[in-house]
This record gives C-alpha cells, structure tokens and sequence, in this order.
C-alpha cells in the first residue's frame, strides 16, 4: 500500500501553539511535509486533525467472537475490527486481550489466538494496531514463561488486572452472577467456585510473583500499567515494580497519588460521554478538570474518544486544542511514540478529517493511506 503524495488546502488545520487555523498540510513517504508537494486537494469545510491514537480498546471482542461459541476466523475478525477503528477516526489503537480466569474470550489459550492473529495481518492494514495483554494477577500457574510468551506475541504493553471478588470469596460465598459466567466459560459452575476459592487462598503469594515478573518484563522493555487502583498505596505497589499507567484510577486518591509521582493517567472516553462511571467510580469529567488525565481511551466503545474529545471542546472545560490532546499527543506520549500525535513535518502522517459542521468522520488515514473514507469528501479525492 502506496503512502499519497498530497497538499491539503483550506482546512482548519489543528496545529500546535496555533489551535484550529486555515492551513495547507502536505503528505509525502507517509509524513508530513514541510513544503507543499503533490496534487492538490481543497477540503474547505473540513476539519483536518491529528489521528486518534486509542491505548486501551477491548470493543474487538464483538467481531472475533460475535456470539458466545461463534468464533470467526481471528484475522478475518482483526480486519473487521480495524474497518471499525478508521470509521471512528482511530489511527493507532491498542487491543487490549485479556488473559483471565474468566475464560471464553479471555481465556489464555484464546489470548494467543488473538495475539498470533494481530501479528499475522499487520501487513494488510492501515491502522496500526499494538497488542495488550491484560494480565489477572492470580493466576499464579500461569507466571512461569510467560516474560518469553509475550516476547513471542510481540506485545509491548502488559496491563496487570485483579477481578477476583474477593470479598465474597473471603466469607466463601458465591459471587453474583457465578453461574452464568462460569457456563460462558464453559466450566461447572461449582468447579468455577472452587477455582476462584483457590486462586483467592493463595494471595499471599502473587505480590513476589508479580514482583518477579515485572522484573523480567522490565528487563525485555515491555510498557507495564495497573488497572483500576483504588488507594495511593495500591498505586505505589504498582510504580515500586515499574508500572508507571495507571488505567482508570477508581478514585480521586489513586488519581492524584499517581500525578504527584509522575505517573500517567489513563481515563475513559465512555466515562466522559456518559457524564460518570457507570460502575460508581470517579467521575472523569470530575479528573480532567483537576487536571489528573493524560489521556482517553475507548475502552469499549470506539466511537467515544472523538466524541468525548469533541464534548469537552463544546462544554468550555478545555480548547479544542487541549481535548484533542488527550486523544492524539496525550496518548502519544504515554506510549513513547515519538513520530505521531502532532501535525507537525517530519511526523508520521496520522489524521482524521472531520465535516466542520457535523464532526463526523469523513476520512482517516495512517502514514498516508486512507484506512476510511465516505460520502462527499470521496469526490474531492478523485477528482
């Protein structure tokens, strides 16, 4: 796939100290140019943007595995899942794959399914897409090996998650819902109960365990991050052994602990839209206007992070510039990847255009190739 060679004119272009300004923006080799090249295309009326970079998505599950036990051919469902990605503007986007006790779709053995697929299509797509491994911290018979695992599926970012209800399982009651999700998993449910007993008795080993095996990762240059902390000590145990994301703080202590430390937080665009968590967590709109947020995600829903973006723009709490930030140069950063995120030459050519009077996506390319594109902004290109 061949990278345009073009000069965009008449756009309000999202430039950097310049905010939204009619600009000419040109592509060449995939990057942004510093002096007008190619042919010419006028996009009065749009709104040319730095392309979304989504760093924690796990919306794909719907498309590699639309029904319980309808499994799809995992690259085929992969390909659907980043048609999906460019419609809403995403140029990057972390798929965030469970490895989990809860078995099904996130099960280990339907992680490396997923894991091998994505690496087995990047050549056939636009979007870039980096695998994440959401890891449960107590499955501690699933530690050994898994720092070469990972260096096997070509994952740079591991995500470490405890679901267990272990306040239930602490008084040997059966959590809510245990019959259900343990038929999804394909498992008895009073086996289900007996595992979650035992994974809970054991936790008393799992902070060396996990101190080990952030340990490796560390040493292998793998991105590590927390999900859900709850306390600022919770936040400190996670930093002392190298995993500087906090993903969806649940409360303004852990929000603010992981700020003073220096540490990256990762909120929800869906909590944005909704106006709250609808778990009862922290409100996200509560953490951006604090300015404890440095970056969106879509967690499960790919339209939200422009939509959240574009919310915060409309509600006067940040410019447009600085809500576009959270879903371009804000995730950027906190990946480490230095070569997007801002319309700037030399930059990797990542951009979504929007009509300026509806902020719908019109067209989204990734290094300068259109990954989507719909309705009259096509015309234009082919003229």
């Amino acid at each position: 796939m061949t990278a345009l060679n073009l000069t965009l004119t008449g756009a309000k272009v999202l430039l950097p100290d310049a905010g939204l300004t009619i600009a000419n923006l040109s592509l060449a080799e995939g990057v942004i140019q510093p002096d007008c090249t190619g042919r010419s295309i006028d996009l009065s009326g749009y709104l040319l943007l730095p392309g979304i970079i989504d760093l924690h998505g796990d919306g794909f599950e719907r498309h590699i595995a639309p029904r319980r036990g309808a499994m799809k051919q995992m690259d085929e469902g992969i390909l659907s899942v980043e048609a999906e990605l460019a419609a809403n503007g995403i140029t990057t986007a972390v798929l965030a794959q469970f490895h989990s006790w809860e078995g099904g779709v996130r099960g280990p053995e339907f992680a490396g399914q997923v894991l091998d697929a994505i690496a087995s299509v990047k050549g056939q797509v636009v979007t870039d897409l980096l695998p994440q491994l959401r890891f449960e911290t107590h499955m501690l018979d699933d530690y050994e090996g898994l720092p070469e695992r990972i260096a096997a599926w070509q994952v740079p970012y591991v995500v470490f998650n405890d679901h267990l209800p272990h306040d239930r399982l602490a008084e040997g009651r059966k959590p809510p819902r245990l019959t259900g999700q343990a038929l999804k998993a394909g498992r008895n449910p009073d086996k289900h109960f007996e595992m979650l007993l035992s994974m809970h008795a054991r936790s008393s080993e799992v902070p060396q365990a996990l101190d080990d095996l952030c340990a490796a990762l560390a040493g292998q240059g793998v991105r590590m991050g927390s999900h859900d902390d709850a306390t600022s000590t919770t936040r400190a145990d996670w930093r002392n052994r190298g995993a500087r994301i906090s993903e969806f703080p649940e409360t303004l202590e852990a929000a603010e602990a992981a700020r003073a430390a220096g540490d990256h937080v990762i909120l929800g665009s869906p909590n944005v839209v909704r106006g709250g968590s609808h778990k009862g967590n922290a409100s996200a709109l509560d953490l951006i206007a604090m300015g404890l947020c440095d970056a969106l995600a879509s967690d499960y829903h790919y339209p939200s992070p422009r939509r959240a973006a574009l919310m915060l723009a409309k509600s006067g709490l940040l410019d447009f510039a600085g809500a576009w930030s959270l879903v371009s140069s804000g995730p950027a950063q906190v990946l480490g990847l230095q070569d997007r995120g801002t319309l700037v030459p030399g930059q990797r050519a990542d951009l979504v255009i929007l009509d300026a009077k509806t902020h719908r996506v019109a067209a989204t390319m990734a290094a300068g190739r259109i990954s989507y594109m719909a309705g009259d902004i096509a015309a234009r290109f082919l003229a």
